[in-house]
């Protein structure tokens, strides 16, 4: 697929790479054309580089990488006219470090951050998922061991069924990945972070995974 990457952060990076890997046509946007984390990724990596507007533009797959509180402004500006009938992979997360770590999860009018974002560009799909861990994990599942989960939500069917396989690219097995509904259900891991962070802030380390058991089963909640 051709994919667009938004965010030049470590996420972005991360997810771009990998999707270079496994073969597909990567664009990363960001704010300016020369961004130089953009320039040394391309040349690295062999990927695309530009504004927001550029990457999304001939994309058929966008991913927003950004962080959650300019999210929205980083998507008008990409265009709307760029995201329309596309899907749109949501990763980010709201965050608010103003008062220092932990920082605070910001709730947009009391819904999701994945929500605004559908109000917003009500012509594009949106998915959120993996959001509720580190990026390494995101592309190296195996880093953490036992069958912990990841999560999708979104109101398209079809879309989420398409970031299911890209998922699964990525080495997440079927039976961990968890279908938590419409997009609503964004809100539930949104706020998960809260507790992602406290364990972080603990164990010193992002190689962690949240993992779903139900009662009979020896199996992840996903089989």
């Amino acid at each position: 697929m051709r994919i667009a990457v938004l965010g030049t952060g470590e996420v972005g990076r991360r997810l771009a790479t990998k999707l270079v890997s496994l073969g597909h046509e990567v664009a990363m946007g960001s704010r300016t054309a020369d961004n130089a984390e953009a320039v040394k990724w391309a040349e690295e990596h062999g990927g695309a580089h530009g504004t927001f507007a550029d990457a999304a533009g001939p994309a058929e797959l966008v991913v927003n990488a950004t962080g959650g509180l300019v999210s929205l402004a980083v998507l008008e500006s990409a265009g709307a006219e760029n995201l329309r009938g596309k899907l749109l992979v949501d990763v980010s997360n709201a965050l608010d470090f103003s008062e220092g770590f932990p920082p605070k999860v910001v709730t947009p009018d009391g819904g999701s951050l994945a929500e605004q974002l559908q109000k917003a560009f009500p012509e594009t799909r949106v998915v959120k998922t993996l959001n509720t861990m580190t990026n390494t994990v995101m592309v190296e599942p195996d880093r953490v061991p036992g069958d912990h989960n990841v999560f999708l939500s979104g109101d398209d069917e079809g879309a989420k069924a398409v970031v299911a396989d890209l998922l699964r690219s990525f080495g997440w097995p079927s039976g961990r990945i968890l279908d938590l509904g419409d997009l609503s259900s964004a809100r539930a891991t949104e706020q998960l972070v809260q507790l992602w962070l406290r364990l972080y802030g603990m164990f010193g380390t992002g190689d962690f995974n949240f993992s779903v058991s139900v009662a009979g089963s020896a199996e992840s909640a996903a089989s």
